[in-house]
């Protein structure tokens, strides 16, 4: 019974060799298909002209953080590549092609598809839109390298004035698109938030004056205070005044005393007379005078007798003198510092009162005060939080128009290095395009041949014989060919 075995092939570089050797005229075939094909295809390519462009850029206001409420972070600003990184994304957008597309014109930009746009409708041309802008992306090459603020712009297209107009039309639309995306567009938020505050503040401080107005306060600080002063000026003086009334009273009862111990009357003094003295001896040395002269009966003598005879009789006996009496002095001052202090005392009893007075409604009135402080302090806290709110407001308001204001004017941080200008040479990929078909069409042919080889009958050597079927080759006959 015969049975069939498998043999494993081996092969060995020869084999390989002879292998291909055999399919060589069916490679060449396919070299030439393949190349031909190659051919064709560079041939259809056409020559594209790159524009070129650069741009300096550097940091701006748009990069420095300015908050709106608060100051928290102020000031931070991103580094340089982090700045040419946002520009090269606003550069890189899909919206800035748009502009650029819709600023030159659908039709311009790609004439083979002008006729089919115009005859698309609106979502077709969305779509074909679409698909510009895509082609654009392909077309548009942006590069910047690290630690530079130079971006460099290239734009490749089949017409080379045209591939210059795109670039800079792209350029000037950036700078303008730019503008809105990075400028500051917060003056709107920061009006409105202003006036709101504003009318807060207008209702707030018609409830603050109505308040003032209802419990009849001018300004409820300065009254307070002026409460307060007053009050401790009234105690002050209620206790100098109960001091004085005190010390009236000491003084009425010690004169009161004084008095109860002194005379009302006390003699004043004596009034010595000397006059009838001086006239008695005048008359007595007259009389002696006269005695020498005349005798004692005569007449001149009896009557100086007479005179002193009634001078004599109403003479007081010696030692003694006229007494006067008086109000004693020291009980009529007594008294009349006794009329004073009661004055004084009436006088401080009566301030008492006052003071009394005065103090209770001082009192209340600090009391009414205090129980208002709390809703004054609820009032007055919102009133000013409000106030300095809308300050802020109104200065980050204004700092924002000046910022955008600025910002619309000029773009201070972006300088044109270089204008694309439309080349003149333009580059082809056909040589590259027929060295890779020319490789191409070498691999395919080996590959085909091996291929068309393998799946072959037959043994293409001796040796490969020998080796696959373990069996010795007694003869080989060469190959004829078949004419």
């Amino acid at each position: 019974m015969n049975a069939r075995v498998a043999a494993r092939p081996r092969y060995d570089l020869e084999d390989f060799v002879a292998l291909v050797w055999r399919q060589r005229y069916f490679m060449v075939v396919v070299f030439l298909v393949v190349l031909a094909i190659g051919i064709f295809g560079a041939l259809l390519l056409k020559k594209s002209y790159a524009a070129h462009s650069s741009l300096l850029i550097q940091l701006s206001q748009e990069y420095v953080y300015n908050p709106r409420v608060g100051d928290a972070a102020r000031g931070a600003t991103p580094t340089g590549d982090q700045v040419i990184q946002s520009e090269t994304e606003i550069l890189s957008s899909a919206a800035l092609k748009e502009r650029v597309i819709r600023r030159i014109g659908f039709a311009r930009m790609f004439p083979t598809a002008a006729a089919e746009y115009a005859k698309a409708s609106p979502n077709e041309k969305k779509t074909m839109e679409g698909l510009a802008i895509k082609s654009m992306e392909t077309a548009l090459k942006i590069e910047s390298a690290p630690d530079t603020a130079v971006v460099r712009l290239t734009y490749t297209a089949e017409d080379g004035h045209m591939a210059a107009e795109i670039l800079n039309t792209l350029i000037d639309e950036y700078l303008i698109f730019r503008k809105t995306v990075l400028v500051n567009h917060d003056v709107q938020a920061l009006r409105d938030q202003r006036l709101s505050f504003q009318n807060q503040l207008n209702m707030t401080d018609a409830a603050y004056q109505k308040f003032l107005t209802d419990n009849m306060i001018g300004d409820f600080d300065t009254e307070k205070a002026s409460l307060n002063q007053l009050y401790a000026s009234l105690m002050a003086e209620r206790y100098s005044v109960q001091a004085q009334l005190s010390e009236a009273q000491g003084r009425l009862t010690a004169t009161a005393k004084t008095m109860a111990g002194s005379e009302k009357e006390i003699g004043l003094f004596r009034d010595v007379d000397q006059t009838q003295s001086s006239a008695l001896t005048k008359l007595r040395i007259e009389r002696q005078d006269l005695l020498s002269r005349y005798r004692p009966d005569a007449p001149n003598i009896r009557d100086i007798d007479q005179k002193i005879a009634a001078l004599q009789a109403p003479l007081m006996p010696e030692g003694t003198s006229a007494r006067r009496i008086g109000v004693n002095p020291v009980y009529q001052a007594l008294q009349t510092d006794r009329n004073q202090v009661e004055a004084q005392a009436a006088s401080l009893r009566e301030r008492q009162g006052a003071i009394a007075t005065s103090l209770e409604q001082v009192t209340a009135r600090r009391q009414k005060i205090a129980e208002l402080e709390p809703q004054y302090q609820d009032l007055a806290r919102q009133r000013d939080a409000l106030s300095a709110n809308v300050k802020t407001f109104i200065a980050r308001e204004q700092e924002a128009g000046a910022a955008q204001s600025l910002a619309q004017k000029g773009d201070d941080n972006i300088r044109v290095v270089e204008r694309a200008y439309a080349p003149v040479k333009g580059t082809s990929l056909r040589k590259p395009v027929l060295v890779l078909a020319l490789l191409f069409a070498g691999f395919a042919a080996i590959c085909a041949g091996l291929l068309r080889a393998f799946l072959s009958r037959g043994f293409p050597t001796a040796a490969y014989a020998e080796r696959t079927l373990e069996l010795p080759v007694l003869v080989s006959a060469p190959l004829k060919s078949n004419g």
